[in-house]
């Protein structure tokens, strides 16, 4: 059977003080199943945990994805920034023009995020989290698209999202040019089984689909205990759930 996503996670220096960051942010519960570490869970079904894990690697240029913050009306959208700005985050410049209405901002550990104006169609009905927004090609997107069996809900111009069916963020490839990869992604995500799967089968189906293996294959250590670790075609990491 296919993997589900499971989590979308972050690399964070201090795991717990990001978790409340974006608890805070986002009005979500801490998680409490010993499954999911430092964690924080959606209000709703049509959501996806958001999991915060150690690591002391130094950044390295811009991330690959951050997310989309969506907003029902102006004044939600100032609120959302005031909040975040409050809880520890940064206005940043990435070179986003003055008419443009999306606010961009950093949280406390440096990881991007946009919170978008009013009223954009795209990412209506998706919830607090409009999308996971990513650098990357045609080719990755329908990899994902095949990988979790999510319909392309874009295809246009080399750009491409996913969804799915049952609703909630998108998942979406701004297309060339893509700028080269540096180091370990921050953001990742997190695929888990169903029960009855056969682990093998299933990664040898995303092997099929264009993954590749890491060269350690399974991160035996730590908090990764239990999780294969892959590539994508475009060489960003994500990884597997092989048991609960």
């Amino acid at each position: 059977m296919t993997s589900q996503l499971f989590a979308i996670c972050f690399n964070a220096t201090r795991p717990s003080d990001l978790a409340r960051f974006w608890s805070g942010v986002l009005g979500w519960q801490p998680a409490d199943g010993p499954e999911d570490g430092i964690a924080i869970l959606p209000p709703g079904p049509a959501g996806y945990r958001i999991r915060f894990l150690p690591s002391q690697e130094p950044r390295t240029g811009r991330n690959r994805a951050h997310f989309d913050l969506t907003s029902a009306s102006p004044d939600d959208q100032r609120q959302t920034v005031a909040r975040a700005l409050e809880l520890g985050a940064e206005h940043l410049d990435v070179g986003q023009l003055p008419e443009e209405e999306h606010v961009v901002l950093a949280d406390p550990d440096g990881n991007e995020f946009c919170v978008i104006e009013a009223g954009n169609k795209f990412l209506a009905g998706t919830g607090v989290i409009g999308a996971l927004s990513c650098d990357g090609t045609q080719e990755v997107g329908y990899f994902w698209s095949k990988a979790l069996r999510w319909p392309l809900v874009w295809d246009q111009d080399q750009e491409t999202a996913i969804q799915s069916p049952d609703g909630g963020t998108k998942i979406t490839w701004g297309g060339p040019p893509v700028a080269p990869k540096t180091g370990t992604n921050r953001l990742y995500l997190e695929l888990a089984l169903p029960a009855d799967a056969d682990p093998e089968a299933e990664l040898d189906r995303l092997v099929s689909l264009g993954a590749t293996r890491t060269s350690s294959g399974e991160d035996r250590g730590g908090d990764h205990g239990g999780r294969v670790l892959l590539l994508d075609p475009d060489g960003n990491e994500f990884s597997v759930r092989t048991h609960p």
